[in-house]
């Protein structure tokens, strides 16, 4: 878990960071200033990992804050103003937000901070995706994936984590496939994405994975013929 601060003289801005950490399981926002030296008070008793940080503040400035700090953070810069981010970087800045945020740009910034903070190489079994489903972004693990379903204009991933054993998110299967390693998942018919490393056995026009059955759509079967002549 990333322990963060978020330090914006815009309380609406504030609210945004607010919402998009509320949605990042990888993070802990600890506290929110609007004031920089209230802020910098609060530093002297707390280290946290990240500060979300505002350039453009009246008084003092993000770059004047960060570059005063003794034991400085992870800092990831947010302002309207693009032309701070050369600044920004000479201060090696993890990333730089331009508002209006999106998510999908925070979380990626987010997520470079988790790598940072935890360097190690992943195991398949620890590979992870990001799915959003509902008002949450859940953490999907590569390896608990049995099967990707694709329902109209939405998709279900059926999982072996008991908690969690099926997520529904607003997404496309062209969507989905962007996100998944292509060396380790296919699209086998419009409607299903199949873990290679989970199938038992073809069948006719189906593929088998353990006791679930899966077709394979006739615009897939090459696809899926090149891939099986692979494995030989």
């Amino acid at each position: 878990m990333i322990r963060a601060i978020a330090i914006d003289d815009e309380p609406l801005a504030l609210e945004v960071i607010r919402k998009y950490a509320g949605e990042t399981p990888l993070l802990d926002l600890m506290a929110t200033f609007t004031d920089a030296f209230e802020a910098l008070n609060y530093l002297k008793t707390h280290q946290p990992d990240l500060l979300l940080l505002d350039i453009h503040m009246p008084d003092i400035n993000g770059i004047q804050l960060f570059q005063g700090l003794n034991d400085k953070p992870y800092v990831i810069f947010t302002t309207a103003h693009p032309q701070y981010a050369v600044k920004g970087f000479d201060l090696e800045a993890v990333d730089y937000l331009v508002k209006p945020i999106k998510f999908d740009r925070f979380l990626r910034a987010v997520t470079k901070v988790d790598k940072l903070l935890n360097p190690m190489i992943l195991s398949d079994e620890e590979e992870f995706i990001f799915v959003k489903s509902g008002y949450q972004t859940i953490r999907i693990i590569l390896s608990q994936i049995i099967y990707i379903e694709g329902l109209d204009d939405y998709i279900k991933i059926h999982l072996s984590n008991p908690k969690t054993p099926l997520v529904l998110s607003l997404m496309s299967m062209k969507g989905i496939l962007k996100k998944l390693p292509p060396d380790r998942f296919m699209r086998v018919h419009r409607s299903f994405i199949v873990p290679l490393g989970k199938v038992t056995s073809i069948r006719g026009k189906y593929i088998y994975l353990d006791s679930v059955k899966v077709p394979v759509g006739d615009s897939f079967t090459t696809p899926v013929q090149a891939w099986i002549s692979g494995q030989r």
